[in-house]
């Protein structure tokens, strides 16, 4: 059985009566017929085990839940019986049996802590070997419910403050806000520069994540500097293509394609400013892209579903210091990390999987604060459905290339 604090058990409580209130007024949707795939499937399941908070503009729906660190778990273009884009772990939900080392719940857009690797990792205990059995992900971004500060049909905040230790034995004392708001489709025009065609659907919503140092001390490059890190979890098909722009005058390397050993040449391409990903769910991959060549707008083609996904994030531009999360005990460079982030799940060696699912991820620069002071990562997430001529006009502005370019591309 699980053991909730009283001040979490008043947040769920809180949590569902804004739920309660939210929904009161809205007619009940039919669920009878409801498939796995579908938002209202999802939505069921997660509302069996846990308080959920759901956003509402028109069809638009963005599904979150307070008691896992109010990350979005799905949202949808089209009601109940619309297409769900985030990818849920449904076997894991309501387990009464956790994993002390990671519960992989799904959500299309959590909260994490960086580095995961190095001597200021947040994932290992000091003295540990830096291997997956000692690999732990904190509870305070993993299995700690998180509180609920405000809820209504548009917005929800949320906020915890705890205490982590990095491998070199520096404890940091930080206070989370999250708010996550959604977009109003009609509004759309105020926040892209597209003409959006009366056939697409889209729903899209914005994140702001702040990390306060709680610390009576400062926190630099010795005692180490936290991130914020934000993946985003998807459904994969075997016709997802992500897609990654980057500066063609930016220093260095234009891709961190290592992760995990050698990446196969069908997976991976980069020309002219744009990097294409698989994203199918069968290979486990990763790729990278540091400050220095990265863009702020990046996103995903799913060909068989027609669905385009765009992602548009914060990045520093006063800042190249992004925290390393390669699992190494000693980093030479443990503030020469990546901005950008793409991973495809994929079997382990040992021929199990936690997805399949893909993700898309950004990273704050590192945050150097004194006493008292904030650092703040935001996002905006835009799904759109709808014929290919539709949705190329969308993808030729924002992403710069086709959609018979992406598919294509790999």
């Amino acid at each position: 059985m699980k053991i909730i604090h009283v001040k979490h058990l008043i947040s769920i409580i809180i949590g569902l009566l804004v739920v309660h209130l939210i929904t009161t007024g809205f007619e009940k949707e039919e669920t009878m017929s409801l498939k796995k795939g579908q938002y209202g499937y999802d939505l069921e399941k997660l509302q069996k085990y846990y308080s959920t908070i759901e956003l509402v503009a028109g069809e638009s729906r963005v599904v979150i839940v307070p008691e896992l660190q109010g990350r979005v778990m799905s949202s949808t273009t089209s009601g109940s019986t619309g297409f769900s884009f985030g990818w849920i772990n449904h076997k894991l939900l309501g387990a009464d049996q956790l994993s002390s080392q990671f519960n992989p719940f799904g959500g299309e857009e959590r909260f994490w802590i960086g580095p995961e690797g190095g001597q200021f990792s947040f994932y290992f205990d000091q003295g540990k070997t830096m291997a997956m059995e000692n690999w732990r992900v904190p509870s305070a971004i993993d299995t700690m419910p998180w509180d609920v500060i405000e809820a209504n049909q548009e917005t929800a905040t949320f906020r915890q403050s705890f205490q982590l230790a990095n491998y070199s034995g520096n404890k940091f004392s930080m206070e989370i806000t999250r708010r996550v708001s959604i977009i109003d489709p009609i509004e759309l025009d105020e926040f892209l520069p597209i003409n959006l065609d009366e056939s697409v659907k889209v729903v899209a919503y914005e994140s702001l994540n702040q990390l306060k140092n709680t610390n009576d001390f400062s926190w630099n490059k010795e005692t180490g500097m936290p991130s914020i890190w934000m993946l985003s979890m998807y459904q994969p098909s075997p016709e997802v293509t992500i897609v990654l722009r980057y500066k063609k005058d930016g220093e260095g390397p234009v891709v961190t394609d290592d992760y995990f050993g050698e990446m196969p040449t069908d997976r991976l391409k980069s020309d002219d400013g744009v990097i294409y990903f698989k994203a199918d769910g069968k290979y486990r991959s990763k790729i990278g892209v540091s400050p220095e060549r990265a863009l702020p707008t990046l996103g995903s083609y799913d060909a068989q579903n027609k669905c385009l996904t765009i992602l548009i994030c914060s990045l520093d531009s006063t800042s190249t210091d992004y925290v390393n999360s390669s699992w190494e005990e000693y980093q030479k460079e443990p503030f020469n990390g990546d901005a950008i982030n793409a991973y495809n799940d994929g079997p382990l060696a040992d021929g199990g999987q936690l997805g399949p699912f893909y993700e898309l991820e950004s990273s704050s620069s590192a945050a150097a604060l004194n006493a008292g002071e904030v650092k703040i990562h935001f996002q905006r997430t835009f799904h759109f459905e709808g014929d290919e001529q539709a949705l190329n006009s969308i993808a030729e502005k924002l992403l710069g290339v086709s959609i018979a370019e992406i598919k294509n591309a790999l």
